[in-house]
């Protein structure tokens, strides 16, 4: 045959044979034994290669098929097993240079077409020719292949990104792998200059462009997973490295200096020739400004590539004696931008809003790395370098303010950054700054609010530092008085601003703030006032600069008794000329008469809000001063003789503000209250201070506080009806129609304690009203825009409900379940026949005085005529008659089955009241409240019913949360009130008539989660109320004895109707029914064994009522387990049951003194049922998959069942169970959360299990955990056998054990300890296992270390855990997975410190490794990173940081061992700070720990480590050091000073 076949070659080379016949022979000599050539693979390889190169080079002509097929034909060679195998086994095979040739110019032709149809099969040749080294060196050994094909990859990318079309993973496959290949040549290169001219000829430019289009990229989810999450990231960080390697390399530092500082290297150029002609700046630039793109892309990826080039510079170059060539490159990169051209005034007006957010960000970056890097110092700058830098910046700066741009937030953050580098580069616009990044700034978005406040913050913190507060507000009071920029100026300080201006004034010299005080007091008295009547302008400028004194006044220490005597007389005449010079002359003007229609004026409303805003300030502050520093006389004391007596009697204007009458404040009042905004706020808060300070007396005028109160509330009440509102920010000078009503809300609120008690009924009513009103709206609103720090009036409810005050006002909270209650009345709809007898319309009536027991203690006798004791009594005696008559109402209801029919939208709002009525902190209740409640909720569940098309699990959710809710009302002090109105069986009876008629609605739902979970509240209901019922003592056996016969009665009706098919009973009831009986069974049980043996009377009731229940109960199972058909699994309903009947039959009560004779207990004829379920669930337990609930109940069966050994069915054991649980861990559904889930229920399993087994069944258990950890399982692709068995490890060590048992396990555990090394060396290699195996392998391991203290004796088996820290990944891990490990190691670490010191101080290299390893992790998931968007990330990486500083600090305090190793501890920790620039949190911690062991280190290892560290590391070590002194030592020091 072989013969046959030795001529293929010929036909191949034949110009007769078809090309079809000649791929078919070619195919057939690839894969073929039979056909012989002398070294065939080389010669098909050559074969189509040449076909290949020929065709291209057009000596052939093929059809387009063809040529594919041929394609196809060589990547099938290359991707095949045999050519891998024959490479392995040494053979030399090939390929030519022409091929790669080839490749490239097919990838040239897709670049140029824009079209990457049909390059796939070429794609996939070059991957396999890289990944394949023999193959490869046709790329390798000439890299200018290798370049150009990594030139036309990113193009083709590039391509492929910018495109609509969904991003697929080949092309980037194949360009990563080529940037590995290149890499790897690139760094082989011995000539810089060489790959410097490679990289900026054919690289930087397709380069950038790739980086720039991978940031910007909307990803879809119809983009492939991988490049999206992995891919891009790895080729942005390739790209990265092949720019630093090839522009950045040390050698080229000499050509970078040369060319960007001339001057100092003109000397050295007359001493000898020039050794290099090389530009690199020069041929950057030109490589950023011509050619690089498409015109409208250029700018934006310029702007990218910028910051990238100058941040890799310095990641080369930035070293102290280099910084004046690291500003001249970022002079030189700027210039590349379009912001440069603004200096000339190119591009002004040919930027748009989004080229002008490029360009900023790209700046900001700038700025940033000139800022972290420290290359501006102002001195040497000044003194060495002619103030070069300085006039760059400050260019830069007056650029910025010529062309505001307020609406980009990277605008305010270059500003910042500016401010930052030297106060002095903004210094001479400070006026400009000021308008258009401050008082003339149109600022809204939350996005640019915050840089615009950070910017401000900036000048506060450093004209405070300088001292230089008053010049500051000296340019903001000229800016406030020049005209305005637009007609209407957002306030001078938002609700942030204020913050921040109340730290810089606490630091700042109080004559400063007074100087301030005094200018703007001036200004306004002499510039403002004379001429703001019918001005808008001035009206704007006064209101500005009333809010500055505002703020400056509310936000300043206040003056006490040491305070200076001249800063207090100062202070007196600053408020004495501030209310004769701008107060009395704006109310003169205020009150003066006018027509309705000038009323209307907005300079009007704006001068009314400047004159209350100060008439509060003054008054608020005034009376502050005067609690606070006895040494402040008030201008009120100077002038009191005037006031009148009425005045002062009755709390008029006068008593809080002199030289002001009452008709002239009263025609203020009449036109503030005329405008919803800050000036109708400012006199609500004048009212509330006038409360206060009558409350300050003596004694109260109460009538005054009535009024005031009453004038409070009314003052919004308008406004509150309307409903319309919008978030508020707390400023009080950004009041408006919209924002009045929250703010109004919020003032009544904050201060409910003071106003409540002097609020009529019918004010406390509306209160109510308005409370339930707004949190009703407040949940149709819950998925609005997020405003965080805004304040809404819904958020302001709901933080009411939630407060530990509204219990406190039992007024308010009475009048507010009243308004409830009402709610429900409305939304419920009426009976048929006659709507008084519908329960919740009964309680809802207006004429019964729910209140009056709260209230009869507050009424005053003084103004009120007390009401007689029989009157209250009739009144208290009306409202239990009433609550009497709706129980009997309710029950009766029940009993007939007259239900209120609900619509699906009536359910949906009465689930809505209800989640309002949880905020109600129900067990707090008053009796007659907690009754009414009690019966409303009994009311929802037994007197209403849904609609057939209403949702089934809408209704379930809404008769779960009543069950919620009734046993909160039962956890209350005054729950058992409600037997005033009830016999305790007719509320029972009542509910499980309700239940039972409703379960028909739920046929079709009882495998969903929802009906278990309204079945578990039904259930808790239930047990709740018959321990009351049992704790009660009264009639008990009587209330259950009926209970039980109505569900007997109610069962032998359901058997009934079952046996005639009957078509009202369902499986439902059934569950519902044995719920019923288990939970009186396990009520029951359980207070017999809890009862004291001295009390027989109740043990012989209660004993003779369990034998007939536990009797029914059987019979109601056995009926469940007969109607649950063949190979059906068992209803979750069903296990609990079961669970409680044994538990039952073990008790005394039942058990009979079996335990005597154990023989009698097991001849009983239950027996059968335990076990028929026992071996169900054995059968069941490995496949229950997800389904929680049922595992956790059948294992809390297995539990008790285990705990009886007599009862295991035949020749059954303990294995048995154990090999069941092992099956159900390594299950595909299982997890590492379900098993943290059910981890108590498995180890009560095990202690049982362990507990009453042999020590043979013992030795089987622990052979069936170490087959799990055998290392087959995880190369066989089965990580859940290998999740089972360390799960199991974990739960033994959690077991008591002792004897054999003991020994057997501890013998093991060497084995135990090398297989989970072995299995974590194997799992890491899979990123995927990492919270499969890996995280329970640590803590595992952990605990395994702790348990063994004292036993694991050989120091070999201790150390083999650091091979397990020492392996484990700690980078690239999603947050949750990162946590699991980072905290996994750590307790091993722990566990090993704790418990075996002595294998520590042996191990000590590889213990500093594995815990180093942990501070690098946390030093670089804890560094800066901008604006930290996920909090939840941030907190895990808070709480590894605390750990890791409680570490060092255990090694200091514990460890005096260590000592020697102090200074290697720190070296490696300042190594890795000086990589990074951590975020101050995680900085905090991690400072707090190392200066714990520097603590142990002497003189010699500080010297030691300033000789042998690196410069820059040298440098960190410093300021680390002198920090420790200056904080640590010295409090350390003093506080050794004091102790004994």
């Amino acid at each position: 045959m072989a013969a046959i076949y030795s001529g293929i070659y010929l036909k191949l080379k034949s110009a007769k044979t078809p090309w079809e016949d000649k791929l078919k022979l070619a195919r057939f000599a690839w894969v073929s034994h039979q056909c012989v050539l002398p070294n065939k693979e080389q010669v098909l390889l050559d074969w189509v290669s040449h076909v290949l190169v020929s065709y291209y080079s057009k000596k052939y002509e093929l059809e387009d098929e063809v040529v594919e097929k041929l394609w196809v034909y060589l990547d099938n060679i290359i991707h095949s097993r045999r050519l891998q195998d024959l490479l392995k086994s040494g053979k030399t095979i090939g390929l030519s240079f022409s091929i790669a040739q080839v490749i490239n110019e097919r990838l040239s032709e897709a670049c140029s077409q824009k079209t990457q149809q049909n390059i796939g099969t070429v794609l996939s040749c070059s991957s396999g020719i890289l990944s394949t080294p023999s193959l490869s060196i046709i790329y390798t050994a000439k890299c200018e292949l290798l370049v150009d094909l990594l030139s036309k990859l990113a193009k083709l990318a590039c391509q492929q990104l910018a495109s609509d079309d969904a991003v697929g993973s080949q092309l980037f496959r194949v360009l990563q792998l080529t940037f590995t290949q290149y890499l790897l040549i690139q760094r082989q290169q011995t000539n810089p200059n060489r790959v410097f001219g490679q990289v900026t000829s054919h690289l930087l430019q397709p380069c950038l462009l790739l980086r720039h289009w991978l940031t910007v990229r909307s990803w879809t989810q119809a983009d492939d997973n991988h490049v999206r999450q992995h891919l891009s990231r790895e080729i942005r960080n390739q790209v990265e490295t092949l720019l630093q390697a090839g522009l950045f390399q040390p050698e080229l530092f000499s050509s970078y200096k040369e060319e960007l500082l001339p001057e100092q290297n003109l000397q050295e150029k007359k001493k000898g020739a020039l050794k290099s002609v090389l530009l690199p700046v020069s041929t950057v630039q030109t490589k950023l400004g011509s050619g690089f793109c498409e015109p409208a892309l250029h700018g934006a990826a310029v702007a990218g590539s910028v910051s990238l080039l100058y941040k890799l510079f310095l990641d080369s170059y930035c070293k102290a004696e280099n910084h004046l060539v690291c500003f001249h490159m970022l002079s030189s990169l700027f210039g590349c931008l379009r912001l440069s051209g603004l200096q000339q005034g190119v591009w002004e007006d040919m930027l748009s809003p989004a080229d002008w957010s490029t360009e900023l960000l790209a700046l900001e970056q700038l700025l940033n790395l000139v800022l972290s890097s420290d290359i501006y110092n102002v001195a040497r700058d000044r003194i060495r370098h002619k103030e070069v830098q300085f006039g760059f910046y400050r260019k830069l700066a007056q650029v910025l303010l010529r062309h505001s741009q307020a609406s980009i937030p990277a605008w305010f953050r270059c500003l910042k950054l500016l401010m930052s580098l030297n106060h002095l580069i903004v210094e001479p616009d400070l006026d400009d700054l000021v308008a258009s990044a401050w008082i003339d700034a149109e600022v809204s978005e939350p996005r640019t609010k915050k840089p615009q406040e950070a910017l401000i913050n900036t000048m506060f913190q450093t004209y405070s530092k300088l001292r230089q507060f008053p010049r500051l507000f000296e340019e903001v009071l000229t800016v406030i008085c020049q005209p305005a920029a637009d007609q209407l100026r957002l306030p001078v300080f938002s609700a942030g601003l204020t913050v921040k201006l109340h730290e810089c004034l606490l630091e700042l010299p109080p004559n400063q703030i007074l100087d301030i005080l005094c200018l703007f007091v001036e200004k306004c008295q002499t510039f403002i006032i004379p001429d703001v009547e019918g001005s808008f302008d001035m009206a704007l400028k006064l209101l500005s600069v009333s809010l500055v004194l505002h703020a400056f006044l509310f936000n300043m220490r206040s003056l006490d008794d040491v305070t200076p005597s001249p800063v207090v007389l100062r202070t007196q005449s600053l408020l004495a000329k501030m209310q004769k010079g701008i107060i009395q002359p704006l109310i003169e003007l205020l009150q003066a008469p006018r027509r309705e229609e000038e009323k209307s004026d907005f300079w009007l409303r704006k001068a009314s809000d400047s004159a209350l805003l100060l008439v509060y300030t003054w008054v608020e502050v005034d009376t502050l001063f005067g609690v606070s520093c006895s040494k402040y006389v008030s201008p009120k004391a100077e002038i009191a003789a005037a006031v009148t007596e009425p005045a002062a009697r009755h709390w008029g204007i006068s008593a809080l503000l002199p030289g002001v009458e009452e008709q002239c404040w009263e025609r203020v009042m009449e036109l503030a209250n005329s405008f919803a905004s800050t000036s109708k706020y400012c006199l609500e808060l004048l009212t509330l201070q006038k409360i206060k300070m009558i409350l300050m007396q003596t004694k109260a005028d109460l009538q005054t506080l009535q009024h005031a109160t009453a004038f409070i509330l009314e003052s919004g009440r308008s406004s509150m009806n309307r409903g319309e509102s919008e978030p508020w920010d707390g400023d009080i000078g950004a009041i408006s129609d919209l924002t009045y009503p929250t703010a109004h809300w919020h003032l009544i609120i904050s201060n409910l304690t003071i106003l409540l008690p002097f609020m009529s009924l019918k004010d406390v009513e509306y209160l109510a009203n308005v409370l339930l009103e707004t949190l009703v709206l407040a949940k149709g609103q819950e998925a609005a825009a997020d405003q965080e720090s805004f304040i809404s009036i819904g958020k302001i409810s709901l933080g009411l409900m939630h407060s530990s005050f509204l219990p406190e006002m039992k007024v308010l909270h009475c009048a507010f379940l009243t308004s409830l209650i009402r709610r429900f009345a409305r939304v419920l709809p009426t009976a048929a026949k006659d709507s008084v007898d519908l329960p919740v319309q009964q309680l809802s009536a207006g004429n019964i005085p729910w209140h009056e027991e709260i209230l009869a203690h507050c009424r005053s006798v003084d103004l009120l005529e007390a009401p007689s004791e029989n009157k209250l009594q009739n009144e208290f005696s009306l409202s239990w008659k009433t609550l009497e008559k709706v129980a009997q109402c309710i029950v009766l209801l029940a009993k007939n089955c007259c239900p209120v029919i609900l619509k699906e939208s009536q359910l949906e709002s009465c689930l809505g009241l209800l989640e309002i009525a949880s905020l109600l902190k129900l067990d707090s209740l008053l009796p007659s409240d907690c009754t009414r409640c009690f019966l409303v909720l009994l009311s929802l569940l037994a007197n209403t019913r849904a609609r057939v098309s209403c949702s089934k699990l809408l209704l379930l959710k809404f008769l779960s949360t009543c069950f919620r809710l009734l046993r909160c009302l039962q956890a209350g002090r005054n729950a058992s009130c409600i037997f005033k109105v009830f016999h305790a069986s007719d509320v029972l009876e009542a509910v499980m008539t309700s239940q039972l008629t409703a379960s028909k609605f739920f046929t079709d739902v009882l495998t969903v989660p929802v009906w278990g979970q309204y079945l578990q509240e039904a259930q808790a209901f239930l047990e709740n109320f018959l321990q009351m019922i049992i704790e009660r003592r009264q009639s008990v056996r009587l209330n259950l004895e009926k209970f039980m016969s109505f569900l007997v009665s109610c069962k032998s009706d359901g058997g009934a109707a079952k046996s005639k098919g009957w078509k009202n009973w369902n499986p439902a009831a059934g569950q519902l029914l044995l719920m019923a009986f288990t939970t009186l069974c396990h009520v029951v049980t359980l207070h017999l064994q809890q009862l004291p043996e001295k009390k027989l009377q109740s043990a012989n009731v209660l004993s003779a009522l369990l034998e007939p229940v536990v009797v029914q109960m059987v019979r109601t199972v056995e009926d469940g387990l007969q109607s649950n058909t063949e190979n059906q699994p068992l209803p979750v309903a069903f296990i609990p049951s079961v669970t409680t009947l044994l538990k039952a039959d073990l008790s005394p009560a039942v058990k009979k003194g079996w335990q005597k004779e154990p023989t009698g207990f097991l001849e009983q004829p239950r027996i059968k049922l335990y076990q028929k379920f026992y071996s169900q669930i054995l059968r069941e337990l490995p496949c229950a998959g997800s389904n929680l609930q049922f595992l956790q109940s059948a294992l809390q069966f297995l539990t008790i069942f285990c705990s009886v050994p007599e009862l295991y069915p035949g020749k059954e054991t303990a294995v048995m169970v154990v090999f069941a649980i092992k099956k159900l861990l390594s299950g595909p559904a299982i997890t590492t959360q379900m098993i943290q889930s059910m981890e108590i229920e498995l180890t009560e399993v095990l202690v049982q299990l362990l507990g009453n087994c042999s020590a043979e069944e013992f030795y089987t258990i622990m052979r069936l955990v170490l087959q799990g950890l055998e290392m087959r399982n995880v190369w066989q692709q089965k990580a859940k056998e290998v999740l089972s068995a360390v799960t199991l490890t974990k739960l033994l060590l959690s077991c008591p054990l002792s004897g054999d048992k003991e020994k057997a396990f501890w013998f093991a555990s060497p084995q135990i300890i090398t297989a989970l090394a072995m299995q974590t060396k194997e799992a890491c290699q899979d990123q995927s296992l990492v919270s499969t195996i890996v995280i329970p392998i640590l803590e595992t391991a952990a605990a395994l270390l702790r348990q063994g203290e004292g036993i694991l004796l050989n120091p070999h088996h201790v150390a083999l855990s650091f091979s397990i820290l020492l392996t484990v990944p700690l980078d690239h891990l999603k947050t949750e997975d990162y946590r699991g490990v980072f905290l996994g190691v750590h307790e091993v670490l722990f566990s090993i410190v704790q418990c075996h010191p002595k294998v520590l101080l042996k191990a000590a290299p590889s213990f500093l490794n594995s815990f180093h390893r942990l501070v690098v992790s946390v030093m670089h998931e804890g560094r800066q990173k901008g604006d930290r968007g996920n909090t939840d990330e941030f907190e895990v990486i808070l709480k590894c940081a605390h750990l890791v500083e409680r570490m060092y600090t255990h090694i200091a305090a514990e460890m005096e061992d260590f000592t020697v190793f102090s200074a290697f501890i720190v070296a490696q920790y300042v190594t890795e700070l000086q990589k990074v620039t951590l975020h101050p949190a995680v900085k905090k911690h991690l400072t707090e720990g190392i200066y714990h062991i520097l603590d142990l280190c002497i003189e010699r290892d500080v010297k030691f480590l300033n000789a042998s560290l690196p410069a820059g590391v040298r440098e960190v070590f410093k300021d680390l050091y002198n920090d420790y002194n200056h904080y640590h030592k010295a409090k350390k020091q003093g506080e050794e000073k004091y102790t004994a």
